[in-house]
């Protein structure tokens, strides 16, 4: 793997260079001191991953993911000190299409538990398009009435484009949301906190017992997969442990397939890799509407992709026409209720 290093301190360029020698198959392609170096880095020779520091002097990281995203797309991994204490701006960068992010490893040397993070994380960024989506079993959805339910998916741009769908639901929306997001569990809470500024409902994460009620929003928030149960709880389950995906949008949509017993509208945002397409097609196969971004408004014209190519989705429509729709077809079934 062919990596490109963007920080504008050289004793932080010289430690990543370091923890990336710890292993015979990644390569430095390039280190750039700037964002404005780091976008013509990638114009020029267009690497493998990209760790992207956030805060430089001139153009930060949050821009330089945007321009790069848009110019040249390739994996971008946020690496910065103290990820926690930059948060907003990490979810910006995930918006324009970064996948994930995690704190820089000790400058003391690499024998630490943050090179060993660093690492683990580029191995599973290596992961995610390794495996085409597979169908999911079928099984016939549970019986009986409930209110509906929203089931949003997304992957690398998605805490932006979650933050736009939430934006256009009204405060009295009648239906359950839930959102899997991949993110890494440390950053959940955070990014809960963060769709809260944009949500009308109420944001917060999923703990192990919930139940999905109408009026508020859910984010799956560990590394383990966010599933509902039979009793209509939730549960979190390491089950399929091989996934690189985690939470899985796919465990997810089969589990309400198989257990929800209500209508439910499957959303599939912007995504690196193939997760929730197969599910997404699973829930269209039960009668369920289906919702998939389209590529001029995906960051990353992934798991939307796949996701049409499975013709998975009812519709594909750009993002700042998802949210409507939905308020239309939540009104629908309001109508069609006894």
């Amino acid at each position: 793997m062919r990596i490109g290093i963007v920080n504008d301190l050289g004793i932080a360029t010289e430690a990543l260079r370091r923890v990336l020698a710890r292993r015979a198959d990644f390569r430095v392609a390039w280190a750039a001191a700037s964002g404005e170096d780091a976008v013509a880095h990638c114009a020029r020779d267009t690497p493998d991953l990209v760790l992207m520091d956030l805060v430089m002097p001139g153009m930060n990281g949050v821009e330089a993911t945007r321009r790069i995203m848009a110019a040249s797309p390739c994996p971008i991994l946020v690496v910065t000190v103290s990820v926690g204490a930059n948060a907003a701006m990490v979810f910006e960068a995930m918006g324009h299409g970064a996948l994930d992010a995690t704190d820089m490893p000790s400058l003391g040397g690499e024998e630490n538990g943050g090179a060993d993070k660093l690492l683990a994380k580029i191995d599973l960024i290596g992961r995610l398009t390794a495996a085409p989506p597979r169908p999911l079993p079928a099984r016939a959805p549970a019986s009986g009435a409930a209110h509906p339910l929203l089931a949003i998916g997304a992957s690398a741009g998605g805490p932006s484009a979650v933050a736009r769908l939430l934006e256009g639901l009204p405060a009295d929306f009648a239906g359950a949301v839930a959102v899997i997001q991949h993110i890494d569990e440390k950053f959940a809470p955070g990014m809960a906190d963060w769709l809260g500024r944009y949500s009308r409902l109420p944001v917060r994460i999923a703990n192990t017992g919930d139940t999905l009620q109408p009026g508020r929003v859910l984010l799956a928030a560990t590394n383990d997969h966010l599933s509902l149960r039979a009793d209509a709880r939730l549960d979190y389950v390491r089950e399929p442990a091989q996934l690189p995906y985690r939470p899985s949008v796919d465990v997810f949509y089969k589990s309400v397939a198989e257990h929800w017993r209500g209508p439910i509208v499957g959303v599939l945002l912007t995504g690196m890799g193939r997760d929730g397409a197969a599910g997404l097609r699973l829930l269209r196969d039960q009668g369920h509407h289906t919702i998939a971004q389209d590529r001029a408004t995906s960051a990353v014209y992934g798991m939307p992709k796949a996701a049409a190519e499975l013709d998975a989705a009812v519709e594909i429509l750009p993002l700042d026409r998802i949210a409507a729709r939905v308020r239309d077809l939540f009104a629908q079934t309001q109508t069609a209720s006894p």
